[in-house]
């Protein structure tokens, strides 16, 4: 009976753990089975740091099953090319894809406008703006007329593609966006049915998600954002290091200190320090030079500096040459990253460009003179360069012996009749003949 009663005691303390066991893991369960929202953050003109951002949040939306993904969109807009990179992931992506203008504020410029049709729903912020779509030239410019008309028509049959499940007044607004550069405000978007939403913040948005229909890849699908969990994806640091590629006076900066780098390595050839710097500085300079608009014309200006600096060094013309090298790498500076008016780029510092310009003529000077002067200094070589130098007697001098002298034995002789000198007495060396030192005692 007694035994009975322990098989059961034992057996009702296995059902009880059991029974806790399976409790535990279905509150769990409940938790993780709350949908998931990933947002990212698209800001500034448009790059392909953007592109590899876009990709990877849709592979981490992908392996975490998430519902969605929000693009926070704000841009003034973008090359054509990066912008249609951008489309084919959109719509190639198996994750539905919400674009959201937003902050308030904010804009969806030019090629931004595409990029919020292109999401399988669109919403803005209050006090946003969409459209001023019509294409121009690389840098700002504007573009011929034939070539005017046919980015035109492309992009018009490329929103009219992508807004074809909106009302015809939606599609008559983007096409007015690329044929006049119009825009309009949030509300007169949603009025047109241009976007699907206006919401305050990211919160009220999947809020008013839940339970909205999406074409996704011809498939309707509804989405389900009850009690979702909303996670942001930050950019890599990396991606973080490239998008810093994008400002003018980083990238003036880095090229500044890559030439600078590059003329030290070859004033003083022998380290690696100064030339890696260099040669990583330029590497990043020219990527950037992909990304952001120059006037490749200014580079003329800043090789005509540093080769007025060298020459003033060389032949000195009391800093005539230095102040003629300061005012053509301004110039060449403002030219390279100040000529260009692209829309979202922002133009480099001048007080940035006036007094980098003031310390490399500086600190370019001292090192191109202590180089010069080093080269300059006679090389003492050969057993003439003994002469002066002390040694220690090793064989009693009287008059002849020997010395130790710099690690050598060398025969040695008086330089004057007088005492011998006995072993461990300094000498110093007064003449050499042949390979005979001549050498008095040291006072």
């Amino acid at each position: 009976m007694d035994t009975h009663r322990t098989r059961n005691g034992f057996g009702l303390a296995i059902l009880l753990l059991a029974a806790v066991l399976l409790v535990h893991p279905a509150s769990a369960q409940s938790t993780a089975g709350s949908p998931l929202v990933l947002t990212l953050k698209v800001e500034g003109a448009l790059t392909p740091v953007m592109i590899s951002s876009i990709e990877r949040s849709l592979e981490i939306a992908q392996n975490d099953s998430a519902e969605l993904l929000i693009l926070e969109l704000n841009t003034p807009g973008g090359s054509i090319a990066l912008m249609n990179e951008i489309v084919t992931v959109m719509r190639g992506s198996e994750i539905p894809i919400v674009v959201y203008v937003s902050p308030q504020g904010a804009m969806a410029g030019s090629a931004g406008t595409i990029l919020t049709l292109a999401g399988h729903l669109a919403a803005m912020a209050p006090e946003t703006a969409i459209g001023a779509a019509s294409p121009v030239g690389s840098q700002g410019e504007d573009i011929g007329e034939t070539m005017l008309a046919k980015e035109k028509e492309i992009l018009r049959a490329t929103v009219r593609s992508l807004a074809e499940n909106r009302p015809p007044a939606a599609i008559e607004i983007a096409e007015q966006t690329i044929e006049s550069a119009k825009a309009v405000s949030s509300t007169e978007a949603l009025d047109v049915g241009l976007i699907d939403f206006i919401a305050l913040d990211v919160n009220d948005l999947v809020g008013q998600l839940n339970g909205a229909k999406a074409q996704v890849l011809g498939s309707e699908v509804t989405l389900n954002t009850q009690n979702a969990l909303v996670r942001e994806v930050p950019l890599t640091v990396v991606e973080q290091a490239l998008m810093l590629l994008t400002n003018p006076n980083i990238v003036f900066l880095l090229l500044s200190i890559g030439v600078q780098a590059i003329l030290i390595e070859m004033s003083s050839p022998g380290g690696w320090v100064a030339g890696f710097i260099g040669v990583v500085s330029l590497a990043l300079v020219v990527y950037s030079f992909g990304i952001i608009p120059v006037n490749l014309f200014g580079l003329i200006f800043l090789v005509l500096a540093f080769v007025l600096f060298i020459l003033d060094v060389k032949a000195p013309t009391h800093g005539a040459l230095t102040a003629a090298g300061i005012g053509s790498f301004i110039a060449g500076s403002l030219i390279l990253f100040n000529s260009v008016r692209a829309p979202g780029f922002p133009q480099v510092s001048v007080p940035l460009v006036v007094g980098t310009g003031l310390f490399l003529a500086l600190s370019f000077s001292v090192i191109i003179s202590f180089a010069i002067r080093a080269l300059k200094i006679p090389k003492a070589m050969g057993r003439e360069s003994m002469v002066g130098k002390s040694g220690v007697v090793s064989q009693v001098l009287d008059p002849l012996g020997s010395v130790q002298l710099a690690g050598e034995l060398w025969s040695a002789e008086l330089a004057e009749p007088g005492e011998p000198l006995p072993e461990g007495t300094h000498v110093t060396v007064t003449l050499v003949e042949g390979l005979r030192l001549k050498v008095k005692k040291t006072e």
